[in-house]
Parts: C-alpha cells; structure tokens; sequence
C-alpha cells in the first residue's frame, strides 16, 4: 500500500494503538516485508517517521508493525497529522509511505458564557415576545459534542422563555410587567454529546423592571458580537448588522469608538452596517476588538456593544527558506545515512497553511529529507561516478493548494581510497617474433585508478615469468629479458601466459589484475625438402585430363602444426612452360596430373619443375624435376568391353564369392589387373593375373545398394620396370555391381506398447487403433501381415480382430457396462506376407464411456483439426504425461461445436475434440476431473504450441463436459415436484404393504404346523380305521413331511381346491379346506 489511514481518539491515553476504523475496533496494521528474507521470519528493519516523532511511534520489530500514540493529542489544535514513512535495512531503504492518522473528537471541552453574570433593565410597557437579552455560549467540539442548546433552570417565574437554540431570552405570551420587580434567572447552556458524556455551564442574568421612561437610551440585542472574517474579504463587504433598538423610536447615531486605530472598518452612522474598509492581513493583525456605541442624541441617551472579530488565514503566503543555512554542502562518498546538512524553512500563514513539508525534487534515490528539514544519504554514493549534486530541496505548507519554494544545495562527494587500479583491458594477448632482441619494448600495459591522488605502480605476480620478461613499474612498458626460441616449446602451441598487477602506492586496496599472453612467433627457420631430386613418371598418348601420372612429396622441419610447416605444391610455369601447360600439380597431395586431354607422340620426354612452398614468415621453397615419358600405345592395355554389368550379388554371398571376370589384351605383354577406384572400403577384390572380381568384405543391401568399380588393366613389364601404372581411355573399364536384397532384417514395430481406448456404446468391428512395424528389407521382405495373439475371453469371445496387411485393430464384440474393464493381447508383424521373419508388440485396451472424456473446443473448423490431428495429440499427450509418465492421449471424436439447449446447436466455425487418457499403470482411463487438472491448468503454454497448426488467431476456447454426461447432471438437477411425490407414494404403498405381508407368513408358519399335527395323529389310528371324515385335501393326506416337495405346478393343475382373487391370491374355495395359501 502507498498510503494508510489510522483513527486515535483525542482522548486516548499515552501507549494507545492507532486503529484502522472510526469504530476504534481493529488496530492498523503495517506489514513490513524484505525480499532478501523469507516470508516467515521477521525482516528486521528499521522504520522512521519524517515528522510528529513525538506524537507517534512504531512497534521496533516484527513482519506486522503497529502505531502508538507518545503524547495526548488535541482535536482543536491538529485534527489531521500526515506524515510519510520507509524502512530501511541499513543498506536498502524502501520507497516511503503515506500515513494519514486522524484525530476523532471527544467531549472534552465545556459551553462557555462569555460573562459570568448579566444585568438588564426591562419596562413595563415593552410587549409579550419582546426580546430582553440574546445569551452566547462557545463549544470548541465539532459535531454533536458542540452542539449547544439553552434552558432555564430557575428564576424565569413563568414571565420569560428562552429560544433553545438561538439563547434569545423574550417575555412570556401574556405576562404584565411590575415596576420595582426584579429576577435572576439561572441559564444553562449544554451540548448535545451523550447524557453520560454530555458538558454545561450556567450564567445568572440579573432582570429589574422600571416604570416607561421616554428617556431611555437605545438598546443593541447583543452586549457581544463575534464573527471570524478571512484576510482575503473584499473591501466593502458587510460583515454584520449592529442595529440597535430605541424604544422612543428616535433616530440613532452609531460609532466605533474604539479598537480600529487604522480605520480598517466603517460603521454606518444610520444604519448601523458594519463594513470592510481596508484589506485584513492576519500576519500583521489577526483580531479585533470593536467597542461600538448607539446613540439617540441625548447625554445619557448611549449604549454600547462589543465586536469580536477573528481574522482567518488564507494561503497568501509561501514558505521562506533560511538563507544564513549553508547551501554547499558534503559528505563522504560509501556511507548511507549519511547526515549532509539541514535546511529550514517557515510559512507566516497559521494552521495547516503554516505547516512546512519538506521533500527532494530531484536525485530521490540517493538523498532523503526528514521533516525538520535534515538531509541524509538514502545510499551510499560513489565519487567516482558522480562527485557533485546539485540538490533541489522543495518546501510545501499543508493547504490543500499547498504554495511552493525551492532551495538548490551543492552537494560535493569527498573521495575514500576506495577503488583498486583497473587495467584497460582484463586481458591482453600479443605475439612475439622469436628473434627479438631482449630489451625490446613489445606492450605498453595501462591501469587507472579511479580515486584521486593515485600513484598507479606496476609489476609481474608470476615469479616464473620475471626470467623472461620485465615490466617497468611506472610506465607499465613490458620488455624481453631474454629473446625467444619457438622450437625451444614442445606444446603444439609456444605461449607464456601470466598475471601482472597494478597498485596504488599510497593506497590500502588490493591490487587490480590482468593476464598477459605472448604467443611466440615462428620465424620459419627451415625450408621444405623434396624425398628426391628426381621423379619419373610415364603417361599414356591419350590420356585424359586429370590422369595421376606420379607423386612428390616435401616435409618441413618446423614444428608440426604450425604454419612454416604447412607444405603446398605448385608448377614452375617459368622453366619449361609447355610442360607446366599440360601438366599440373596438386596444392596439398603433391599428385602430378595431365592438365588437359593428352594428344603426344610416342617416346617424347616432358621435364617439369614442380616447387613445394611453405606458409612460414616469410615464405621458404624448395624444387624438384619430373621427368615424363609417353609410352607406345602397342604396351597399353585394351578391354574387350568398356563397362560391366554382371547379375546382381547376393547381399549374404559368403567371401571369395565371384562377382565377375574383366579380360585385358595387349601385344606380347602380360597384363596385370587393379581396382583404381569405387572400392574406398576394401569390399571387393580382383586377381591381378586372371581379373576375377570375387567378395572380400560381407555386403549389406540396406547399407549399400550398388557399386561402381574402375578397374584398370597394365603391362607387366612397365610396371615391374617403374613401378608406376599408366591410366588411360582403353586400360581402364567399369563394373557395375549391383546387391540384391535378402529377408535378413525382423520387423521392428514403432512402439513396443499401443494403447488405444473402446467405447462401451462402439459398435461391432468399430476401429481401436492402428499398429505400424517397419522392415529395412525391400519389396515384398518389407511386406507385412498381421494377427493377435488373444487370452481367453468369457464366452469363447475373441473380443478385438485385425485387418491383416494395414494392422488396424477393431472390436469384435459388444462392451456394454464394461466401464474400466481392459484387455492386453499381443500383435505378430511377419513379413514377406507371414512367410518370413517375425517380431512382436503389446497391446492394451481400455474400456471407457464419456464420464472418462474432457470435450477441448477451439476457434477453428473440425477439418484443420483433423488435418492435424497427430500433432495436437501429441502435444496434448506430452502435458499429461509431465504428471503421469508413459500416459497416452486418445482422441474419440472431432466434429463441429456443440452450444445451446441440450447442445442441439451446431458451429461448423469451430469444432470439439473429445479424448481421453489411459494410465498404463492402470490400464484404466484417467480421471475426467484429473485430466481437465492436467490440461486447464497448461491452457496458455498449450496455446501456444497449438499456434503452428491451428493458424493466426487460432486457439482453444474452452475444456468442457461432454454431451450426456452435462446433460444427465442438468436432469438430475431438474427433479421437479411430479418425481418427487410419485417417490413418496411408492414409500407409502410399501409402508402400507409391509404388515399384511407379515400377517401371511406368519397365519402361513401356523397353519403348516397344524396340517404336520393331523398327518402324525392319523398314522398313529388302526388300519381301515379312519378316525374321521376322508381328507379334503393334499395337504392334509401328505402332512409336513411332503408339503415341500409339492411342485407348484399342483396349483395350476386343479387338484388345489382353490381360485384367484381380485388382489391376485389363490385363496380355498372349498369352505372345509384349512390350508394356508
């Protein structure tokens, strides 16, 4: 909060705690918080006030802080203290607050009568209602509690009233004066605050009656007048009606006799106005007091009145700054709460417009101003950024149109040897020749200090590093002790890197650091070396641009990396340029090749100087001859095919396996076969003499699926006389190689577990989900069929089938009610169409209904949706599976928004994505509520991975309820009155029904017992000796023991001597028959 209100009531004792009401209920509560420390604890800072530290404290410690009163307050002095407030941590201090503590009155002050007593003379002529005296109390209390009413307690005798509110005392209605009577009246003024708090004061007027005297001197209604008047009142305005009464009805004369020396106001002789003459300054006056007489003419004919006029202040004045307070000002830099010095102001004007308010215009962050105008350092400051302030201290008074003044202070920061020397740069890195001379100057290092008076030395902290170098300690110039040696290092790279440091001689600070490194040069000491002075090399008539003919070589004895012994070739085009026309050299490899198609004689001997260069400083080179012969075509080889394609090779074909044969002729000469190029990997091999090309390495199709061989075809006695083979258009052949493919690779499938999700309400061969394995193989070892391996379902039922060749799984039976039931079988992938190779997946199924299902709907058409389906369920999938690892997202529907009544209404610019999550650790759906957590909760960052496939603007617009599941709630809560009373009914009928049905079994246990009784008593008579009537019915001839083998069908058959009622009972018809039904 930036501002704060508190009440304290005026009457409050020393100690009392500002409240946060007018009630007084509740305290105000500072809550006092530090970034720095947590929440819990207690941040200990310290709080000040800028003003009335002597009317109010705060609680030293705690998170809550509170105010407290240090001395009684007075309403009627200061109603309203305003004061601004910051804590501090003795570092840090907070921006401050706004405190406004509010003085709420009490009935602490008494109606006063201006005099003790009053006497007053009264005629016996003067009228019923006539005024006598008008009686004036003060109460310095606002509201209620200076409210002041009139009585009188005693002495009126029933001749006089007074007006309870204005103090007018008159003559009773119908009262008949008696000269020489007289009557002290005791008046009471009260104010209207609480009987139990409620303040009086009492006056006693003294009344005597006289006889009608024509003499008698005009009267004013009031013996006191007081009014308050503001300083800014116009001239001329009236400020109050002094017309005095004159019983004979003469004219009256009236003057200021005293109290306006200066003539400020004027009196109307006639009329009695009293009236603004000169403009009020309440600085210089800010009362009157007037003695006003009303006079008819004759020498005893003089009354007199008293005007008390109160001036009132305006805001007519500023604040005045002190000018004999110093203005220049300093403090030393690095201390907070520093005091720099104190400013003073005042403001003529009285109450709040006389109350000064210091405050900074400028640099607020770095000073502060208490309210006696001391100034402090709010941080601590730094010379070295800034040495001079210039400090705009504002003075406010407390009107509500305050007036302003400023005061400009120069601040001066004095300086502490508080900085260490800084190198320009933290770093410095410079190379060094190795042959420089020692004494040599090769860096100037730098370091300022920012304090003033620094005397800035320098020297090298590495002690390994003085043996090479030395570093002046004023001038920073760092030189060679020694020269260098580059080959001395046996690093790839010759440095010295070490620390130098800088110090302020007259200083306490520890000294500033940087790192130097000399990276020592290599002045290229060695020139590259050919292997030979001589090369030769020979070269086909015809041969083709970019033929290899030989190849030179040159090392370099410079250290290995470097540049000096980075070697290059090129061709000396100045020495035999025809030569360097049709011949070239390689820059890096050193190859000497034909620069152009060759069209020489036979036997011609080409030299060409070829020089080999390095990159040292500076540049050194070496040369060397070739020597070139072209040969006689009649020794050059010839193919009987430029290009061979043999049958393709199995890619399981063991080594030494022929791929194909390549046949060379040439005159008299025996020939010698290679593979010049296309067998970088040593796949294939060829016999020199007989140019079988067989297997040396395993193939692998899907690694490779095809080669290109260059096989060249020499003379044996070239070579052997050379040892070089000579390329060109009839010694060299191609062979392509193709590999055939082989079922050597298992389908692997894209997930070892699939889970997908079936609705209870999904019909028979409904689609589940799809599984996927891929085969490195090709053609129809890349073809896959499918089937599953399923456990026993209840009823035989295979419960899920498989579309064989696309791997879509669907259902096969029904799943209602089967709610949370799941299913796990196994998925065989086999390819060459089940004829091959196979691997297996695990696949698990949940069954679930829409209570499992969250309805996302976004701002797009269903058909973008769809489009990216796999996507957005991807990333869905990855929100929830941040809760429950390996959890898979399963979309049941996309379709167009549903709004409205029952959702009837359709939205074909949006759509509704319905899905559900399975837990593998489960195999059951999640919750729905669990999966609106997991989704809602991310709604903003899922938006914005959406963004890329939904479009400018696209988004989700909500996560609902679906359908049914809204609309079985909606009903469930729609039970209206109808329900219900069928509901009570059905109790009531039940209730109802419950003792006849006890009635029945009980009459049914009773009459089994007595049917048992007979059949005993009957088996124990004589034969042929029936003691009674025949039996009238099954029961009774078989007794207890067969009762409850009869089948139920005897009921129906008619032996049962009995027929259906209306209420739906078989009951006797037989009146002898006694069996319970």
């Amino acid at each position: 909060m930036s501002t704060y209100e508190g009440f304290i009531l005026e009457s409050s004792p020393v100690g009392t705690t500002i409240s946060d009401n007018r009630n007084l209920t509740s305290p105000l509560q500072l809550v006092v918080l530090d970034n720095d420390v947590e929440e819990t604890k207690d941040p200990q800072l310290h709080l000040f006030l800028n003003d009335y530290t002597t009317f109010f404290t705060v609680t030293p410690s705690g998170i809550t802080r509170y105010l407290t009163l240090l001395q009684p307050v007075d309403r009627e002095v200061q109603q309203l203290y305003t004061f601004s407030m910051a804590a501090s941590d003795g570092v840090q201090e907070s921006v401050p607050v706004t405190v406004n503590i509010v003085v709420i009155d009490a009935n602490d002050n008494t109606p006063t009568f201006s005099n003790i007593s009053y006497s007053v003379k009264i005629y016996t002529d003067m009228q019923p209602g006539e005024g006598v005296i008008k009686l004036t109390a003060v109460d310095a209390d606002e509201g209620a509690n200076g409210q002041i009413v009139y009585e009188i307690l005693a002495g009126a005798q029933g001749d006089f009233i007074i007006n309870k509110h204005t103090g007018l005392i008159t003559i009773a209605p119908g009262v008949q004066l008696v000269v020489g009577r007289t009557y002290a009246l005791t008046v009471r003024a009260s104010d209207c605050a609480p009987p139990a708090q409620r303040r009086s004061s009492i006056t006693t007027v003294y009344i005597e009656v006289l006889p009608p005297n024509n003499q008698s001197p005009p009267r004013f209604p009031q013996q006191m007048y007081s009014l308050e008047v503001s300083e800014a009142m116009r001239i001329g305005a009236v400020l109050l009606n002094l017309q005095a009464f004159d019983r004979e009805g003469d004219p009256i004369k009236y003057l200021i006799q005293n109290g306006d020396p200066q003539q400020v106001f004027n009196l109307s002789q006639s009329s009695g106005l009293l009236a603004l003459g000169k403009p009020l300054d309440r600085e210089s006056t800010d009362r009157y007091i007037l003695i006003v007489t009303a006079s008819d003419g004759r020498p005893d004919g003089t009354s007199t009145a008293t005007v008390n006029i109160v001036v009132t202040d305006v805001n007519d004045n500023g604040p005045v700054f002190d000018m004999f307070l110093p203005r220049n000002l300093s403090v030393q830099e690095e201390e907070a709460n520093a005091f720099v010095g104190q400013v003073r102001a005042t403001d003529a004007d009285a109450g709040v417009n006389g109350q000064v308010h210091y405050s900074l215009a400028n640099f607020k962050n770095l000073f502060r101003i208490t309210s006696n105008g001391s100034i402090y350092t709010a941080v601590k400051l730094n010379r070295e950024v800034r040495d001079h302030y210039e400090l705009i201290v504002e003075a406010t008074d407390g009107a509500v149109d305050p007036r302003r003044s400023t005061l400009t202070l120069a601040i001066k920061v004095l300086d502490i040897d508080d900085n260490s020397p800084v190198f320009t740069n933290a770093s410095y890195a410079v190379c060094v020749p190795e042959n420089l001379p020692p004494g040599t100057v090769f860096l100037q290092l730098e370091a300022k200090d920012a304090d003033l008076g620094a005397d800035v030395n320098y020297r090298i902290r590495t002690e390994e590093a003085r043996e090479h170098f030395a570093l002046d300690k004023h001038t920073g110039e760092l030189s060679l002790r020694k020269s260098l040696d580059y080959e001395s290092f046996h690093d790839t790279e010759a440095t010295f890197t070490f620390l130098v440091e800088a110090f302020d001689s007259k200083g306490t600070m520890p000294p500033g650091l940087a790192t130097v490194t000399v990276r020592v040069k290599d002045m290229n000491d060695y020139s590259p070396e050919f292997s030979q002075k001589l090369y030769r090399g020979m070269v086909a008539p015809d041969a083709v641009k970019g033929t290899v003919i030989t190849t030179v070589s040159a090392e370099d004895r410079d250290p290995p990396g470097t540049p000096a012994s980075l070697v290059r070739y090129k061709v000396d085009v100045v020495q035999f340029p025809y030569s360097a026309s049709i011949f070239d050299v390689e820059e890096n490899s050193g190859r000497v090749v034909t620069r152009v198609n060759l069209n020489e004689e036979p036997s011609t001997v080409f030299k060409l100087v070829v020089i080999a260069y390095d990159d040292g400083d500076p540049v050194k080179f070496n040369t060397t001859m070739v020597e070139i012969v072209v040969l006689q075509p009649s020794v050059i080889p010839r193919f009987t095919q430029d290009e061979y394609r043999p049958p393709p090779v199995s890619e399981n074909a063991p080594k030494g396996t022929v791929v194909t044969v390549v046949t060379a002729a040439a005159l008299n000469q025996t020939v010698v076969y290679s593979i010049v190029s296309g067998n970088e990997e040593d796949v294939f091999a060829i016999h020199n003499r007989t140019g079988v090309i067989t297997v040396k390495k395993p193939l692998d199709y899907e690694r490779v699926q095809s080669y290109e061989l260059r096989v060249q075809a020499d003379s044996l006695q070239v070579v052997k006389s050379n040892n070089l083979r000579v390329p060109s258009k009839s010694n060299t052949a191609k062979v392509f190689v193709e590999v055939k493919d082989e079922n050597d690779h298992a389908p692997v499938f894209t997930k070892k577990l699939y889970i997908g999700g079936v609705s209870e309400d999904a019909r028979m061969f409904s689609s589940v989900l799809k599984v996927k394995a891929d085969d490195k193989d090709t053609g129809n070892y890349s073809a896959m069929q499918y089937r599953l391996i399923i456990p026993p379902i209840k009823d035989g039922k295979e419960g899920f089938v498989i579309e064989a060749y696309t791997g879509l799984i669907k259902t096969a039976m029904l799943f209602k009610n089967m709610r949370r039931s799941y299913f796990k079988f196994q998925v065989i992938a086999t390819d060459d169409y089940g004829k091959g190779l196979s691997s297996k997946a695990d696949v698990l199924v949940s069954v679930v209904n829409q209570l499992d299902m969250q309805v996302i709907v976004s701002n797009v058409p269903p058909t973008l949706v769809e489009q990216n389906k796999d996507q957005l369920i991807g990333i869905l999938e990855r929100y929830v599976q941040d809760q429950i690892p390996g959890a898979t997202v399963v979309v049941e529907s996309i379709g167009a928004r549903r709004f409205g009544d029952g959702y009837s209404e359709e939205d074909y610019t949006k759509s509704d994505l319905m899905v559900y999550a399975i837990d593998p650790q489960t195999n059951r759906a999640i919750m729905r509520n669990e999966l609106f957590k997991f989704l809602d909760g991310k709604l903003l960052d899922i938006n914005k991975d959406f963004q890329p496939y939904l479009g400018q603007g696209g988004r989700i617009l909500e996560i609902r309820t679906p359908d049914v599941v809204a609309n079985v709630k909606k009903q469930a809560q729609a039970v209206g009155f109808t329900e219900g009373a069928l509901l009570a009914l059905a109790v009531i009928i039940f209730l109802c029904c419950m003792p006849a049905i006890l009635i029945v079994m009980v009459s049914y246990r009773q009459r089994q017992a007595e049917c048992a009784k007979t059949a005993r008593m009957q088996m124990a008579l004589p034969a042929g000796k029936p003691s009674g009537a025949a039996a009238n019915n099954l029961y009774e001839e078989l007794g207890d023991s067969t009762i409850k083998s009869l089948p139920w069908a005897a009921w129906d058959s008619g032996k049962c001597p009995c027929s259906w009622n209306g209420m739906g009972f078989k009951v006797p018809t037989n009146p002898s028959y006694s069996g319970v039904l």
